[in-house]
C-alpha cells in the first residue's frame, strides 16, 4: 500500500505557515507499516491542485491531501478533485443541516458559504471532523483512493487516527507489518566524512536501509526496517547500529534517547561534578540549553554572559593584559574565562566561548568561534570557524561546547579532527 501525502495552501509556499502535518502524517503511515514515498505542496489555485491529485494517483494506492476544504473561496481542494476523478459536484442537504444545527448551538447565525462544505465529489463518502465543521472526503480517482481532510492539524489527525489508518490497513490486506527507524546520533566529523565511513552500509544494506541527515552541527544516521512486528524489525537493526556505532566511536554520543544538553548534564551527574557556563558571543544560549532539562539545577549552578571586555576582566577575573596582548577572541581569554568562572560560581565544569560572530569581524573573521572547558582533571580550547550566517555560527557554537564538554567529562579529550 503506497501512500502520498499532498498539502493545499499558498500559505505553505510562502512560508507563513510551516507544515507541520507532512511530519505527523509521515510517521503515522510509518507506524501502520504503510509505504510512504511522495509529499508535496500545492498552492491554491484549481487546476495545480488537480494536477498533482492526477499525478499522485497514477503512482500510489492513496493520497492524503490536507487543506483547501474550508468556506472560503480559496478552499478549492473539493473542486480539483472533482476535476481530477472526472465527476461532478453534489450537495448534501442532510449535512447543509448537521452544520445549521451545528451553528444554532452556538446562538450565532450561520454565514452562507459556510454551505459550501456540504458540497463534495460525487460518489464521495464524508466522514465526521469531531472538532470542526468541514467534513473529510473519501473518493476515487483512478485506482487510488483520495482522502480530503482539514489543514487545521487539530482537525486533522484525529481524522487520520479514527478513520483514514484504519481503513488504508484494512485495504492493505491488515499485514502492513510496522517500519521502525533507530537513529544514531554524532558530532565531531562532517556529514561527508560519516557517510563515506559507512559508504560499504549504504550500498548493501536493503532492509535495514541507512540515510544520513545534518542537524545543528550534529549528523544523524537513520536506520530503518520493515518487518513482521517490532521484534523482528529489532532484531534487523540492533547489529547494523552495533556495527555503526563501533565504526565511529566516540563521535556517537546517543542511538535515539536524550539530546546532547541532557546527557551533557547526566556525565556531570555521574561524576559528581557541578556545571556553569562563562559565554560571550553566544550570549547565554549553553546556559539557556542546559536549563532547559527538568532537574538541571542538581548540576548547573549558573552562567555569567560577559559580552563587554570590561565585564570579562571584572565580573570574570580576566587579566587585560592577557586580553591585550592575546586577544578577547583567543583561546588564552577562553580558558581565562573559564577558570574564572570556576572560581566564582564555585563549578567543577565550565564552558566558556568568546568569539566573532560577525556580520563585522572582531579581531578575527566573522564566524571565529572558541571554545573552552575547564574540568577538575584539566582545561583545554578549541579554535574553530563556523561557516554561515551570525545565528548559525551561535548556534553551532552552543552544539559544539556542549559537545566538547562531553568528550572532555569522559576524559577522552578531543584532538585535532
Amino acid at each position: 500500500m503506497k501512500v502520498e501525502v499532498l498539502a493545499v495552501g499558498t500559505e505553505l509556499l510562502l512560508g507563513q505557515i510551516v507544515n507541520s502535518n507532512a511530519a505527523e502524517i509521515g510517521r503515522r503511515l510509518a507506524e501502520a507499516g504503510l509505504d510512504h514515498f511522495h509529499q508535496g505542496v500545492v498552492g491554491d489555485n484549481r487546476k495545480r491542485v488537480a494536477d498533482a491529485i492526477r499525478l499522485a494517483a497514477s503512482r500510489a494506492d492513496a493520497l492524503v491531501v490536507t487543506g483547501g476544504i474550508g468556506p472560503t473561496q480559496d478552499d478549492l481542494t473539493r473542486e480539483a478533485i472533482c476535476e481530477a476523478a472526472g465527476v461532478a459536484m453534489v450537495f448534501d442537504e442532510g449535512y447543509a443541516e448537521h452544520l445549521r444545527g451545528m451553528w444554532a448551538a452556538r446562538g450565532r447565525e450561520m454565514p452562507a458559504s459556510n454551505l459550501r462544505q456540504a458540497e463534495h465529489p460525487a460518489g464521495a463518502v464524508l466522514f465526521e471532523n469531531p472538532r470542526g465543521t468541514a467534513p473529510g472526503v473519501q473518493v476515487r480517482v483512478g485506482d487510488a483512493w483520495v482522502f480530503a481532510l482539514p489543514g487545521v492539524p487539530q482537525e486533522m489527525l484525529p481524522m487520520l487516527e479514527r478513520h483514514v489508518i484504519p481503513f488504508l490497513v484494512a485495504e492493505a490486506g491488515g499485514e502492513t507489518g510496522v517500519v521502525v527507524s533507530r537513529v544514531v546520533r554524532t558530532w565531531g566529523d562532517p556529514e561527508s566524512k560519516v557517510a563515506e565511513a559507512l559508504a560499504d552500509l549504504y550500498e548493501e544494506s536493503v532492509n535495514p536501509t541507512v540515510a544520513f541527515l545534518a542537524s545543528s552541527g550534529e549528523i544523524k544516521v537513520r536506520l530503518t526496517a520493515r518487518a513482521a512486528d517490532e521484534t523482528e524489525a529489532a532484531a534487523l537493526l540492533d547489529p547494523l547500529v552495533s556495527e555503526v556505532t563501533a565504526r565511529l566511536g566516540s563521535r556517537v554520543f546517543a542511538v535515539d534517547g536524550d539530546p546532547i544538553e541532557a546527557i551533557v548534564l547526566d556525565t556531570a551527574r555521574s561524576r559528581g561534578w557541578t556545571m556553569a557556563t562563562a559565554e560571550s558571543a553566544t550570549g547565554g544560549m549553553i546556559a539557556a540549553a542546559l536549563t532547559s532539562v527538568p532537574g538541571a539545577s542538581d548540576t548547573f549552578v549558573g552562567g555569567i554572559v560577559a559580552y563587554g571586555t570590561a565585564v570579562k576582566a571584572e565580573m570574570l577575573g580576566v587579566d587585560p593584559g592577557l586580553m591585550a596582548s592575546e586577544g578577547v577572541v583567543s583561546e588564552a581569554t577562553a580558558l581565562a574565562m573559564a577558570e574564572g568562572a570556576a572560581a566564582r560560581l564555585g563549578a567543577d565544569v565550565v564552558i566558556a566561548v568568546t568569539g566573532s560572530a560577525g556580520p563585522e569581524p572582531q579581531e578575527q573573521p566573522p564566524g571565529t568561534m572558541v571554545v573552552a572547558v575547564r574540568t577538575p582533571e584539566g582545561a583545554r580550547a578549541r579554535t574553530q570557524r563556523m561557516p554561515g550566517d551570525r545565528e548559525r555560527a551561535r548556534t553551532l557554537t552552543t552544539t559544539a561546547g556542549l559537545h566538547l564538554a562531553r568528550l572532555a567529562m569522559s576524559g577522552d579529550w578531543w584532538g585535532t579532527r
